[in-house]
């Protein structure tokens, strides 16, 4: 360092005698030893990114205290992990409690290894495992069956939902509605799928009254009132929000976004879509007639009669006025046949009504408010 100044003096000094008459002088400079300050500084223009668990999470306030997430599943090991992540994720921005519920649907592969590794290091995580294989209704029926928040989320594990929608459902839960269906405007399936899920929402919004675009959208949000209320067996599932109509809760949707599936393959086959169809109708007489089946069998059975009797009695005028036989004639069987068949019904719809009076209960009964 010393040898360095002493060079840099002598250089100056020759220089000064060097210099011409009228020449200024240049001030002397002390070396300057460039030191890596700034070694990670990022170059102009460029953003300065944080590590990941630096980063600022925003938190949006929501009224509920408390969220359970419901996640049904079956043969989704390889999905379960980044599923789990992204809703830890998407939980850290909403400012409540919140668990998550995995329900076993019998998987046959290394899903249940999967969820009790996750479960064994958050205790915000539970599970139910089925032995065997029950379906989605039976698995979402257990998971409402446990439930601990007053807002629940339900969303299907194949990481086709995507669990930062979360938010935006419990803020149109807010708004005052009682079940908010998500709508996969912009769907990733197979062809056949898409259009026969279109065509099955077509004629169950038809048939319902209930207007929304996507019934069997697995990403739904519920006040717990909802999910205490409805009865979920078969494949009554992706008729949820018609019987939460129909018990009088109010209903909407949000559009939502889709995922291509990552892992294995889908679950769904072209007997569903027929099954789908009975259901329907299994769903409207059980909610409209079921505490009034002489609604629907006496009506049928009172129809069939009075069709019965009137070609009795066209028949009888013709036999006597115009002396024409009857006694070979097909429509004088299908008369008798329409008369025995009026009176079944009728019958039917008696002892149903003998059945709903003895087995009538309060429970049966959603109340809103009491005091």
């Amino acid at each position: 360092m010393g040898n360095i100044l002493d060079d840099q003096q002598k250089q100056e000094k020759q220089n000064t005698q060097n210099q011409q008459p009228g020449q200024q002088k240049k001030p002397f400079r002390r070396p300057y030893y460039r030191r890596n300050y700034n070694q990670n500084k990022k170059p102009s223009g460029q953003t300065l990114s944080l590590p990941h668990h630096q980063q600022q999470v925003i938190v949006q306030h929501v009224s509920f205290k408390k969220v359970s997430i419901i996640v049904p599943l079956f043969n989704e090991e390889e999905s379960l992990r980044p599923l789990y992540q992204e809703i830890k994720k998407a939980l850290k921005t909403v400012s409540c409690d919140y668990e998550i519920l995995f329900i076993d649907d019998g998987s046959r592969d290394k899903s249940l290894a999967v969820i009790k590794d996750i479960a064994r290091t958050d205790n915000k995580v539970h599970y139910y495992s089925f032995r065997t294989n029950y379906g989605k209704s039976a698995a979402l029926q257990v998971g409402f069956k446990h439930v601990t928040g007053d807002a629940v989320i339900t969303m299907d594990a194949d990481l086709q939902d995507d669990p930062a929608e979360i938010l935006n459902l419990l803020k149109k839960l807010e708004e005052g509605y009682d079940l908010v269906s998500g709508w996969k405007k912009k769907r990733f399936d197979p062809f056949i799928k898409t259009i026969t899920s279109k065509f099955f929402n077509f004629v169950t919004r038809l048939m319902s009254g209930i207007k929304i675009h996507d019934f069997n959208c697995g990403l739904k949000a519920y006040r717990r009132a909802v999910v205490q209320s409805v009865d979920v067996y078969g494949e009554m599932h992706r008729y949820i929000p018609v019987l939460a109509g129909w018990k009088g809760f109010s209903v909407s949707e949000i559009v939502v976004k889709h995922h291509p599936r990552r892992y294995g393959k889908t679950k769904f086959g072209i007997s569903r879509f027929f099954k789908g169809f009975i259901d329907l109708i299994t769903v409207s007489f059980t909610v409209r007639f079921i505490k009034r089946p002489m609604h629907l069998f006496g009506f049928v059975g009172m129809l069939s009669t009075f069709a019965g009797i009137i070609i009795s009695l066209w028949l009888t005028i013709e036999k006597l006025a115009f002396g024409i036989g009857i006694n070979n004639r097909p429509v004088f069987f299908l008369g008798i046949l329409l008369i025995i068949v009026g009176v079944q019904f009728f019958a039917i719809g008696l002892i149903g009504e003998l059945m709903v009076h003895n087995t009538q209960s309060e429970k049966e009964y959603v109340i809103k408010e009491k005091k």
